[in-house]
């Protein structure tokens, strides 16, 4: 009787399962590496084999997937002030910033105007 080399259903399909797995991993590693995300979340990978086997019962064909879950990044903040112009008392929103504006930071640059949101208001 002869010996078989028996290999995992992951080295099917001359390692393309296997390399479809390590694409994903890949995409996991860039995603925890990501600063913009929570480095202790969990992700995961999923690999789906679909076998549909043929009427007569002498081949199975295998469908295979591999999918990651990967984390979004972090939200990105910021504070709206909301004010008047000072010389149309017309109502405008603007974001804050660390520091009054015009004012010397201790490294020696300025702070700069704040951005003001423009939006059409509501009749």
């Amino acid at each position: 009787m002869e010996q078989f080399d028996k290999k995992s259903i992951l080295e099917m399909s001359m390692g393309a399962i296997l390399e479809r797995v390590d694409y994903e991993m890949g995409r996991v590693l860039e995603n925890v590496l990501d600063p913009n995300t929570k480095a202790t979340a969990k992700r995961k990978i999923t690999v789906g084999l679909e076998l549909v086997p043929s009427a007569d019962r002498k081949t199975i064909t295998v469908l295979t997937t591999a999918k990651a879950a990967l984390v979004p990044t972090d939200p990105v903040t910021t504070s709206l002030f909301i004010t008047s112009a000072p010389n149309t008392g017309e109502m405008v929103v603007a974001e804050m910033v660390p520091q009054v504006p015009g004012q010397i930071f201790m490294d020696g640059d300025e702070q700069g105007q704040p951005k003001i949101l423009k939006f059409a208001r509501q009749a």
